[in-house]
């Protein structure tokens, strides 16, 4: 039987109306309608997709009860990284943020979109012809978990935008939270059916949003803020940050209704002022404000540096404080080899938060301290993250209060620490052998740039050290065939060309093998000039301070650093047996001198046609110059690309020699011919 005509119309009516009511309710928090009315709408929708099942669409509002529990979560990549904001616990931050901006773009005042950083999980929500079709995690900000049933059971995410002029895909970004109230009646059913309760309501959201099973994402009290965007495909968006939230507000998108455009630095700090008084009277918990530059094409000017936008900043607030007793105090040998004091304390609630642990940072910072196992102190959570002891309360010190002292062996695998010249931070020198450095060290070791294993990510790393199956990085190039299939998610198919990876790795250069070791302070360019100088991993292992400082940008820290990793006996032996395993390299063709670039500063700016800003760095780097990332009066070239930037201008203005592609094209022939010096640009 045919579903009549009239009943169609009334279940889109309803659709219509309904989510005409989730907008004014969760958009514009306008409210028309008494909850038992949209509850009877919501009712008399469920009775007619009952009877008429070939009604129902993925974007009805009847959908947001869950599906079936699944087994696990699938991965998404964002093709628009998801990246982290920069800092600042300080008004003179904020003032050295807007001073850099500023100067950057070369005005005298920056209007701001301001907004409070609520304190939730940031996820991915992508739409297609404006209907949701994905939801994921923001995970490591490159790839995030796949979690779109749970984020359908959010009534605050529309199922399909409103009106229309929207881009055919259009991802926004945003925070799930959890209110303060809903967490505390979670909390209280929690109690009542004799379950674990959640620490606080950042907790509760991220464990509600990452269930197996969106049934019970669905009863749980989550809201969606949208703060930004990320891929937009066959459309154009407004010029400005503030009008393109505007925009996905009209579209049924929630947007935060305590942001606002605020007028250069000190508009800045006068809302994150006013925002902080009001702090404890916000429905959700939020850890300070963000500023983000309002004009879009001044973003795009100002771009990125590392993993954060140069355009906005996060503007925390002052942790809250607390008063306890330190227990003991250890040390930690974290992932790189720094070796950190940690003081055990006698547990408090901190912030919503039980701590038990503080960071004490570096042996400089105990003393700066004067903290000793026994003393009563003020612990903070920092940045309402990371807790750590603010002061000692002398007046409470107890006779028998104990000094610590830095241990001189690690407390994992016996190798010495050190600490270099200059350096807070105190290290392990057992880097290739060390268990707490294992899987960074494996990481690092088969990452692109140094000997570019693929296939070798952080979760099959993770599995291999929990296995037993590699404890240092030699163990890599005895993995069997056997020991691979047996892994989770590790095919044979996945195994063999694994193992080809790790096989071809085998032929590298010595200036990749160096960096791939994971010398503190040993980056690619120093792990370069230490081939060139050397030539040899002989020479460079016998080398003393004195000759390791000879090569450029060695200084004595770094002349220590390696000093120290090459005396360390677990670190040689896992360099021999990496050598019987088959790694080599070629004989290097001319000592650094004598390459025909040698001596020479070079600064790429723009984007070249026919190679890649790397592939160019290294074709300098095997001809014997240097590349830098600042123009200098030392500065011999500027290799100038398409849409230079402000390199381009300082390179004039200091009167340095500028080469566009055809001619550094030029330069690099020249100087790969046999016998060839310098040669005129």
């Amino acid at each position: 039987m045919s579903v009549p005509e009239e009943v169609r119309r009334r279940v889109e009516a309803l659709r219509r109306e309904i989510d005409h009511h989730n907008y004014l309710y969760y958009v514009l928090d306008q409210p028309e309608i008494p909850d038992a009315e949209y509850d009877r709408l919501m009712r008399e929708l469920q009775e007619l997709e009952a009877r008429w099942p070939e009604l129902v669409t993925s974007d009805s509002p009847t959908q947001r009860v869950g599906a079936q529990p699944r087994e696990g979560f699938g991965e998404v990549r964002h093709e628009v990284p998801m990246l982290s904001l920069n800092n600042a616990f300080s008004d003179e931050e904020v003032h050295d943020f807007d001073r850099r901006v500023r100067e950057r773009l070369g005005v005298d005042r920056v209007d701001y979109a301001a907004e409070p950083k609520l304190d939730g999980l940031a996820v991915s929500i992508l739409y297609r012809n404006g209907v949701l079709e994905r939801g994921a995690t923001r995970g490591d900000g490159y790839t995030g978990e796949d979690i779109t049933p749970n984020i359908r059971t959010i009534r605050s995410v529309p199922l399909r935008l409103r009106g229309g002029g929207w881009p055919p895909v259009l991802e926004v970004r945003g925070e799930v939270v959890m209110p303060k109230a809903g967490f505390e009646e979670l909390n209280r059913r929690q109690r009542e059916k004799g379950e674990k309760t959640f620490a606080n309501p950042r907790n509760a959201a991220a464990g509600s949003l990452r269930q197996l099973d969106p049934r019970i994402t669905a009863g749980r009290p989550l809201e969606f803020y949208c703060y930004g965007w990320g891929l937009v495909e066959g459309g154009v968006l407004p010029g400005r940050h503030s009008e393109v939230m505007a925009r996905l507000r009209e579209w049924g998108i929630r947007t935060n209704a305590e942001a606002r455009v605020v007028h250069g630095v000190e508009g800045c700090l006068a809302y994150y002022r006013a925002l902080q008084e009001r702090r404890d009277d916000l429905p959700y918990e939020i850890d300070g404000v963000v500023y983000k530059v309002d004009r879009i094409d001044w973003q795009e000017r100002l771009g990125y540096v590392a993993r954060a936008p140069r355009w906005a900043v996060a503007h925390k607030f002052p942790a809250h404080e607390e008063m306890t007793r330190v227990l003991d105090i250890e040390v930690q040998v974290g992932r790189t080899g720094a070796v950190t004091p940690v003081a055990r304390l006698e547990p408090v609630q901190v912030g919503g938060v039980t701590v038990s642990n503080a960071t004490l940072h570096n042996e400089d910072e105990i003393k700066r301290l004067d903290v000793r196992i026994g003393d009563w102190v003020i612990v903070r959570r920092a940045g309402d993250v990371i807790p750590e002891i603010v002061s000692v309360v002398k007046s409470r010190r107890p006779k028998d209060a104990r000094v610590f002292r830095m241990p001189e062996k690690c407390p994992v695998c016996g190798s010495r620490i050190v600490r270099l010249e200059g350096e807070a931070i105190a290290r392990c020198t057992g880097g290739l052998f060390c268990r707490a450095q294992r899987r960074e060290a494996i990481r690092h070791f088969a990452s692109r740039r140094a000997m570019d294993i693929e296939g070798l990510g952080d979760k099959l790393v993770a599995q291999l050290d929990e296995k037993g199956l590699v404890r240092d990085v030699a163990d890599i190039y005895s993995l069997r065939k056997e020991d691979l299939v047996a892994l989770e998610r590790m095919g044979e198919k996945s195994a063999d060309n694994l193992l080809a990876a790790i096989e071809k790795s085998k032929s590298t250069t010595l200036a990749r093998f160096l960096y791939a070791l994971g010398i503190r302070q040993v980056g690619e360019a120093t792990a370069q000039a230490l081939a060139e100088h050397f030539g040899s991993l002989e020479r460079l292992e016998q080398a003393g301070l004195e000759e390791l400082e000879q090569v450029p940008d060695v200084g004595p820290v770094v002349a220590e650093s390696i000093r120290a990793f090459f005396r360390e006996p677990h670190n040689r032996q896992v360099i021999r047996r990496l050598l019987e395993a088959g790694i080599h390299w070629p004989a290097p063709r001319r000592q650094a001198g004598e390459l025909p670039l040698a001596g020479k500063t070079f600064v790429l700016t723009g984007a070249l046609s026919g190679m890649t800003r790397d592939e160019a760095k290294a074709a300098l780097e095997e001809r014997g110059a240097r590349v830098t990332s600042s123009v200098s009066k030392k500065t011999d070239y500027v290799v100038v690309g398409a849409d230079p930037g402000s390199k381009y201008d300082k390179a004039l203005a200091l009167g340095v020699p500028t080469l566009d592609e055809d001619a550094f094209r030029r330069l690099l022939e020249q100087a790969s011919e046999p016998g060839a010096r310098m040669p005129e640009a």
